[in-house]
C-alpha cells in the first residue's frame, strides 16, 4: 500500500490533464475531437457496426462477436463464473482449461446472458414531465419509478427487446437502451487459469504483463449457432506503437461527476467499509481454501474476485487520500459556483451542492446497515439470495408494474428468472462457511445486542445458526424454487422454509433502509440534474456522463510509460514471458503449464502478447474489444496498471494505462500452443470452416 501511495503522489501535478479522457455515449461521440486530434472520422456506419458487435455479459464484463457464426470473445476472468459452474471435482475447467474441437463438444453454460445493444432513445423529457415539480422525495421517487417502468414495459411489448431506462449525469438525463438477449451460450475455449492470470496477485495491476486472459464462447439461437451480421474481424497483426485504438465496452461505475461532499463520503465511509468487508472475506476464503484442494477449487472464483476488488479498492482509496485530488475537486466546484453566483436562473444549481451534501450525510449514517441488511453482505450465500428473491417476488408481482421494486418489473422478469432457475452447483459446506463468516461480520458491525442480530442468530452462535439454516433449507432445489416462484406469496408463506423465513425476519428493516436510500438518491438526482442543466447552458456541452455499465466508446494511443527512470515499451512478447519464467526460477505464480513448456519451440518469440494504451477504462471494461480505425479487433482489455486505479475519480495519462491482450498474441497461442487451427481460421476469416 505504501508503494502504491508513493506512485500516486507522482501524479499530483497532472490531475487536470485531459489527454484521451472520456467514456463516451455512442449517441454522443466527440467526432470533431477525434477528427482534429487523430484525423479519424467516426461515421454512423462505423459506430453502428462496432456497437452491434459489442456484448455485455451478465457476469459483469464485456465482450464482442468475432465471427458471423456466433463466436465471441471475453476475458478468462469474466468467464470464470461459467467455468466454475461447469467444473466438478473430476473436471476443473477453470484451472485446466477447455477446447471444443468440434461443434458438438461445445458445452452450454448454465445461466449466462449476453446483451447486445440495438438502439438508444433519449426519454429525459418524458421521465421528468412525470415528476411533479413540488413533490417531496418519496412522491418524486415513486413517480419516477412508475414512469420508468411504464417506458420499459411499453418498449418491451413493442419490440420484444430487453429495455432499460438508464440514468445519466446522476439524473441529468434518461436514455432508453434496447438489447437483444442471448441465453443459449456455449463454452468453446479457455486457457489454463495459470496462463490467463500469469503472475497472479503480485503482477495484478502491474506492467509488464504476460497474460492470455481470454475465453471464447458461441451464441446459439433455436439450437443453432447465431447468425451475426456485425462482428469484428480479428487482425493477425495487432496494433503498432503510437497507433490510435478505440475501446467499445461497458465500464461499470465511475465517480468523476460527484461533488466534493460525495467524494468525502466515498473516502471516509464507503471505501473503508468495503475494504474491511473484503479483507474479512479474503481471510476466511484463504483459510478455507488451504484445507483441501477441493475446497480451493470451490472457492477459487470468489477468492480471485475478492482479492482483485480488495487491491482495486486499496488503489481507489489511495487516490482519494491524495490531497491533490480533493484540492482539484474543491477548486473546480468553487470556480463553477462563482459562475453561478448572482444569476437567478441558476439558483437551483447553486443550491444543489447543499442538497447533495445533506443527502450524503443521511446516507452515510445508514450506509453500513444498508450494505449488511439490504445489500445482503451480512447473509453471504446463494441460498439466502434465492430465498430473498422468492420472498420478494411473491410480494412484488401482485403490485402494479410501476410500484414494484425495479428488479421485479415486467421488463426485467426474463433476466431475473434466468438467474433464479439456474442449475449451477451449490455446495453445502461452502454455503455454510460463507454464511457463518458473514453472520459473524454482521454481529461484529452491529453488536450482539442489536435486536436484528439477536433475531437472526436466534440464540445460537453464527456457525451453528448457519449450519442449521443451510441444512434446513430447500431453496437449493430448482424444483422447489420453481414451486415457490409460481405459487407466489401464498405458497412461500405456507412452506415456511427456514431461509425464506430468515429473509422475512429482516425484510422490514431492509425495505426501510432501501426506502431511505431511494429517496435520498432522488434528492441527489434532482440536484445533479440542476447542475447538468447549468453546465449545458453555460458551456453548451455536458461532456460525458459517469459510467453506468452501459456501452461506451473510449480511445487513446498505444504508448509506453516511464518507470524508475527508464522507458517501458508498450508491448510484451512471448520471449519476455519465457525470460521472466527463467528469472523467477519457475516459482509459482511465475511458472508455466506443461503445454507452454512443451511447445515453446513452436512459438514465434517476437510476437506481441500484451500491450498498454492511454484509453480511458474502468472495471466492467474487462473483455472490451480494442479496435483500430478500420473497426478490426486488435486486442482485448483485461486490466490496468496501479496508476490507473484512481481513474474512478479522475483520469490522467501521465502514468495510467489500460492493459490488453494483443490479437497477434491470441492467434499465436491458439495456433502453436493449443493447436486450435480451426478457431484461428474462424477468427481470421470471420466464419467457421465447413
Amino acid at each position: 500500500m505504501k508503494r502504491l501511495f508513493l506512485l500516486l503522489l507522482c501524479l499530483t501535478p497532472c490531475w487536470a490533464a485531459l489527454g484521451d479522457e472520456g467514456m463516451w455515449l455512442f449517441n454522443q461521440v466527440p467526432r470533431q475531437l477525434l477528427h482534429e486530434r487523430y484525423q479519424f472520422d467516426a461515421t454512423e456506419a462505423w459506430l453502428n457496426h462496432v456497437l452491434k458487435a459489442s456484448i455485455r455479459l451478465n457476469s459483469g464484463g464485456s465482450g464482442s462477436f468475432i465471427s458471423r457464426d456466433g463466436l465471441l470473445i471475453s476475458n478468462h476472468h469474466v468467464g470464470a463464473n461459467a467455468l466454475q459452474q461447469l467444473s466438478s471435482e473430476k473436471k476443473n475447467y477453470l484451472k485446466d482449461g477447455f477446447y471444443a474441437r468440434t461443434r458438438d463438444q461445445e458445452i452450454r453454460c448454465l445461466d449466462m446472458e449476453l446483451l447486445v445493444l440495438q438502439s438508444i432513445e433519449d426519454v429525459t423529457t418524458r421521465v421528468n414531465a412525470a415528476v411533479p415539480a413540488d413533490a417531496d422525495p418519496a412522491a418524486a421517487f415513486a413517480a419516477r419509478r412508475k414512469i420508468i417502468a411504464t417506458i420499459e414495459n411499453e418498449s418491451l411489448a413493442q419490440t420484444g427487446l430487453r429495455s432499460d431506462v438508464v440514468t445519466l449525469w446522476q439524473g441529468g438525463a434518461y436514455h432508453l437502451y434496447r438489447y437483444k438477449r442471448y441465453t443459449d451460450v456455449r463454452l468453446v475455449f479457455a486457457p489454463e487459469q495459470q496462463m490467463a492470470f500469469y503472475g497472479g496477485d503480485p503482477d495484478n495491476f502491474e506492467f509488464p504483463r504476460y497474460d492470455l486472459d481470454i475465453c471464447l464462447f458461441r451464441a446459439y439461437e433455436n439450437g443453432q449457432p447465431a447468425h451475426i451480421a456485425d462482428y469484428l474481424r480479428v487482425s493477425p497483426e495487432g496494433p503498432r506503437d503510437g497507433n490510435l485504438v478505440l475501446v467499445s465496452g461497458h465500464p461499470g461505475r465511475t465517480s468523476r461527476l460527484l461533488t466534493e461532499a460525495e467524494l468525502e463520503s466515498v473516502r471516509d465511509v464507503a471505501l473503508p467499509f468495503r475494504l474491511k468487508y473484503l479483507k474479512w472475506e479474503e481471510t476466511m476464503l484463504d483459510a478455507w481454501s488451504a484445507r483441501s484442494e477441493e475446497n480451493a477449487r470451490r472457492a477459487k472464483q470468489m477468492s480471485s474476485s475478492v482479492k482483485n476488488n480488495r487491491k482495486r479498492g486499496d488503489g481507489q482509496l489511495a487516490g482519494l487520500l491524495n490531497p491533490a485530488v480533493m484540492a482539484d475537486k474543491d477548486k473546480e466546484e468553487s470556480a463553477f459556483k462563482a459562475r453561478l453566483a448572482n444569476r437567478p436562473q441558476f439558483a437551483d444549481a447553486l443550491a444543489a451542492y447543499d442538497k447533495i451534501a445533506a443527502a450524503a450525510r443521511i446516507l452515510d449514517q445508514q450506509f453500513i446497515e444498508y450494505n449488511l441488511i439490504e445489500a445482503g453482505q451480512g447473509f453471504n450465500c446463494e441460498s439466502f439470495r434465492f430465498a430473498r428473491t422468492l420472498l420478494r417476488a411473491g410480494q412484488e408481482r401482485p403490485k402494479p408494474n410501476g410500484e414494484r421494486l425495479r428488479e421485479y418489473s415486467d421488463a426485467g422478469r426474463a433476466t431475473l428468472e434466468l438467474a433464479l432457475m439456474s442449475e449451477k452447483p451449490i455446495y453445502v459446506d461452502f454455503e455454510t462457511i460463507t454464511l457463518a463468516d458473514s453472520l459473524t461480520f454482521l454481529a461484529c458491525q452491529l453488536s450482539t445486542d442489536d435486536p436484528l442480530v439477536q433475531r437472526v442468530l436466534a440464540g445460537k452462535t453464527p456457525g451453528v445458526r448457519a449450519a442449521e439454516l443451510i441444512h434446513g433449507t430447500k431453496v437449493r432445489d430448482i424444483d422447489f424454487r420453481r414451486q415457490l416462484y409460481v405459487g407466489g406469496a401464498e405458497v412461500v408463506d405456507a412452506m415456511r422454509d427456514p431461509m425464506t423465513e430468515l429473509a422475512r425476519a429482516v425484510d422490514s428493516e431492509a425495505r426501510a433502509l432501501r426506502k431511505t436510500f431511494d429517496e435520498q438518491n432522488e434528492v441527489k438526482s434532482q440536484a445533479h440534474a440542476a447542475l447538468a442543466r447549468a453546465q449545458l447552458a453555460l458551456d453548451g456541452n455536458a461532456g460525458y456522463p459517469d459510467a453506468t455499465f452501459t456501452l461506451r466508446l473510449a480511445f487513446g494511443t498505444v504508448e509506453g510509460i516511464q518507470a524508475l527512470g527508464t522507458e517501458l515499451p508498450p508491448f510484451t512478447t512471448f520471449s519476455g514471458l519465457y525470460r521472466k519464467v527463467e528469472q523467477m526460477k519457475e516459482r509459482p505464480p511465475f511458472d508455466l503449464t506443461p503445454r507452454w513448456v512443451r511447445r515453446k519451440g513452436s512459438v514465434n518469440m517476437e510476437t506481441p502478447l500484451n500491450f498498454i494504451s492511454t484509453a480511458d477504462i474502468i472495471g466492467g471494461n474487462s473483455g472490451s474489444p480494442v479496435v483500430d480505425r478500420a473497426g478490426d479487433f486488435v486486442g482485448i482489455i483485461f486490466d490496468s496498471n496501479l496508476q490507473a486505479l484512481p481513474w474512478d475519480y479522475a483520469y490522467s495519462d501521465v502514468q495510467g494505462r489500460a492493459t490488453s491482450v494483443d490479437s497477434a498474441g491470441i492467434l499465436e497461442a491458439l495456433e502453436h500452443i493449443y493447436r486450435a487451427q480451426p478457431l484461428v481460421r474462424e477468427m481470421v476469416i470471420g466464419k467457421a470452416s465447413p
